[in-house]
């Protein structure tokens, strides 16, 4: 069995258990560890994610973070001036939070979210080198009632996350989920 269908089991039973209604928002929060080289297939089984939700109860939608710092960066005044001097954009990157953030607050507005709900997050690879995942996580779990799902590619070990591999990671309070860890 692959280890991104191991995942899916291991979400399945852990998203079927009764939820607390006292969790604080850290707590809400659910990270999907994968490895990186599995992007692709993890994309390509996301439905299945879904259809487990669904089936323990629970609604479902899902925010890509994929294309955000794109339709960010093309809608700055200046934003030709940033592709021939990317060192500039390091005074730009804390705009670009507030923008994912905003769009992050229309989306859950729009699909009617509620504490039944889980917010899929996807696409938080992309924010590599330009955002840290938790900034993200503690601007956006706040506003999710039910539970906030991030896909992850990278690691966790030792309550220490770490995405892409790509330097020292942090250590939260999320609930990990991995393939090779059993609910």
């Amino acid at each position: 069995m692959s280890r991104v269908k191991r995942l899916i089991q291991s979400y399945s039973k852990y998203i079927s258990v009764p939820w607390r209604d006292d969790a604080s928002a850290a707590q809400r929060v659910i990270f999907c560890v994968y490895n990186e080289n599995e992007e692709r297939w993890l994309r390509a089984k996301v439905d299945e994610f879904e259809i487990v939700t669904r089936q323990a109860g629970h609604a479902w939608a899902m925010f890509d973070l994929t294309d955000t710092f794109a339709i960010w960066l093309a809608s700055q005044r200046y934003a030709r001036s940033y592709f021939q001097k990317p060192h500039l954009l390091s005074t730009l990157l804390p705009k670009y939070l507030a923008f994912i953030t905003e769009e992050f607050e229309s989306f859950l507005q729009k699909n009617d979210i509620g504490a039944d709900s889980v917010v899929a997050l996807q696409g938080v690879g992309t924010l590599f080198g330009f955002l840290k995942v938790k900034e993200v996580v503690d601007k956006l779990a706040p506003m999710v009632k039910g539970r906030l799902l991030v896909f992850f590619p990278g690691s966790y070990e030792n309550n220490n996350y770490r995405l892409l591999d790509g330097y020292d990671g942090w250590n939260y309070l999320a609930v990990p989920i991995t393939a090779d860890k059993e609910y």
